[in-house]
């Protein structure tokens, strides 16, 4: 599927499941049934687009200020209001289809008055939360501008340690001097997750000195978000190979560094690069592939869709794994305490490890961590660091938040969702692609097709899709079974906020806030499991999942496992 480049926020998809349910002749003749004015219908559609129209501001804003996360919260939990009507609406119209009797007509009757008043209080709540976008100054902003990464260069800093790389860089080192191919041009994409070092080993691969020879002509261009401009790029690369290019013609501009690669071994490095666009790739190609040879162009990035675009015949895409436990270590120690002055911190190293093992081979994370404890050597600061969650540091002290938040931003609001349904795992939880898959359905996450396509073919293509984001990895239990690293897992916590929880995280149910929508419980056929789902339920009446999860890795669910819920407990749970 050819998701868009920069996908809107995560409330934006749920809006417009609200917005196709106003506009369903089903639904409207049923309203008009109900004698319900079409007028409070079209305030609802009005208010709804007036907060839609500052979503991505507020997404954005949310990271660092709580007076915008508990607005969107409120706006949430008014809007899951809103489409819980309307499912009733379209419900009942999707079942009384006979003339109701007497008594039942009068029962009706009443009930059409509640609705007529339960409609006028969500659109008075919407309207009052909409007042205080103004005082939050939520403004509209495109979702292209909600991330403010800092761009990359090649040069390296002090700072910059290289672990656990070396064969890697070999590898991409010895492609740069493989000429096998006539001269032809190579693209080499290397690909992986946020904060898993690529632009730092493409530093390492231009930096060598082996590299710095070979090659007489040399750019590094940080690519960026923005959909790809081939203009922009090409100029870029002229100025940085070739003379200053003043025109903002693109033959002129290709023409131009065609004739100034022409006999030149050359290298440029695209840093960071998120378009998929075919047409626009090759056309940015064309000055390298004309008349010049030895050429070689290094891209990163975090798509799979992008790598297989961008890379050449004869080359494969590099696909960056995860540190192991040793070499993440070396990392955080060498930010921790640097490379020459390891002493005996043996007191310091026992809480350094324990810290290391949370990073999960993600070498940003520890360099970020060992970094924020350099010069520290108080047991109390390692501890609070330890027992603390990563997304609980701050923006300041964490490169980890941003680096992954872009990935997040990145994502279409639909994948959003589907995404953040997710944090109803537990950590290190192993999920099969296809019960994720009729999930999704169940919940109503899909999109419909527009095409011939099955909603469960759909459901599919999301999945793959979050897989080649990252979001997803494989596990080695089972071919369709996967896991998510714990700091994605916590990325799914942050933006599931108080409407997804698990039973399994709290001792006492009555913790559960009332905003919850989506709960999740262990498969545990004992008293105790089944009082904490009663408890919780019983103060969460607008709960639209309860799902049971099998935490026996590698196993079915077992006889005696699932917890046997009583029917009267699902009639409660009406949504």
């Amino acid at each position: 599927m050819a998701a868009e480049l920069v996908g809107g926020a995560f409330l934006s998809s749920f809006l417009n499941v609200l917005f196709d349910r106003l506009s369903d002749p089903e639904i409207i003749n049923m309203m008009r049934g109900k004698k319900v004015d079409q007028k409070l219908l079209q305030r609802l559609k009005t208010i709804l687009n007036v907060v839609e129209a500052v979503l991505n501001d507020a997404e954005k804003k949310q990271i660092t200020d709580s007076a915008v996360k508990r607005w969107l919260e409120d706006l949430q939990d008014a809007v899951y209001d809103a489409d819980d009507l309307l499912d009733e609406v379209a419900t009942k119209a999707a079942t009384q289809k006979d003339p109701p009797g007497n008594f039942l007509s009068r029962f009706l009757n009443l009930q059409d008055r509640e609705m007529v008043t339960r409609i006028e209080e969500i659109i008075a709540r919407l309207e009052d939360i909409a007042k205080h976008k103004d005082i939050l100054r939520l403004e509209k902003i495109a979702a292209k501008n909600m991330s403010g990464r800092i761009p990359s260069t090649s040069l390296v800093k002090k700072s910059d340690i290289f672990v656990g790389r070396d064969k890697e860089r070999d590898a991409i080192v010895n492609l740069l001097f493989d000429d096998a191919y006539n001269g032809e041009l190579s693209v080499i994409p290397i690909v992986g997750m946020g904060g898993i070092g690529k632009t730092t080993l493409a530093k390492l691969v231009y930096n060598d000195d082996k590299v710095q020879q070979k090659f007489n002509v040399k750019a590094w261009v940080c690519v960026g978000e923005e959909e790809f401009d081939v203009l922009k790029v090409t100029k870029i690369v002229i100025e940085k190979t070739c003379s200053p290019c003043y025109s903002n013609d693109l033959d002129t501009a290709q023409n131009h560094l065609k004739n100034g690669l022409a006999g030149k071994n050359f290298l440029v490095v695209l840093d960071d690069v998120w378009s998929s666009n075919r047409e626009r790739w090759e056309s940015f190609l064309t000055p390298f592939e004309c008349g010049s040879e030895g050429g070689k162009i290094l891209v990163t990035t975090r798509l799979d869709t992008v790598a297989s675009v961008v890379k050449t015949k004869h080359n494969e895409a590099h696909n960056l794994s995860l540190l192991d436990e040793e070499q993440c270590w070396s990392v955080f120690a060498n930010r921790a305490w640097g490379p020459t002055e390891f002493r005996d911190h043996s007191a310091l190293e026992e809480i350094g490890r324990i810290i290391v093992k949370k990073c999960k081979g993600l070498p940003l994370a520890a360099q970020t961590v060992g970094g924020l404890l350099s010069g520290k050597d108080n047991e109390k600061d390692w501890n609070d660091v330890l027992n603390s969650e990563f997304w609980e540091l701050s923006e300041e002290d964490s490169g980890i938040l941003p680096a992954l938040r872009i990935s997040y931003y990145h994502l279409p609001s639909y994948l959003k969702r589907c995404f953040v349904y997710c944090s109803l795992y537990p950590k290190d939880f192993e999920f099969d692609r296809d019960e994720l898959t009729l999930l999704w359905m169940a919940e109503g996450l899909l999109l419909e097709p527009m095409s011939g396509n099955t909603l469960e073919e759909i459901g599919y293509e999301y999945f793959d899709d979050l897989v080649s984001r990252s979001f997803f990895q494989h596990s080695n239990s089972a071919k369709n079974s996967f896991v998510m690293h714990d700091l994605m897992h916590d990325l799914a916590k942050f933006y599931a906020g108080k409407f997804f929880s698990s039973i399994l995280e709290l001792k006492n149910a009555a913790k559960h806030d009332t905003k919850t929508r989506h709960l999740s419980c262990a498969h545990k056929n004992d008293d105790d499991s089944l009082m904490k789902i009663m408890e919780a339920c019983n103060r969460l009446k607008h709960v639209r999942t309860l799902l049971q999860l099998n935490l026996h890795k590698g196993h079915g669910t077992r006889e005696g496992d699932r917890v046997s819920v009583p029917c009267d407990l699902l009639e409660q749970l009406k949504c």
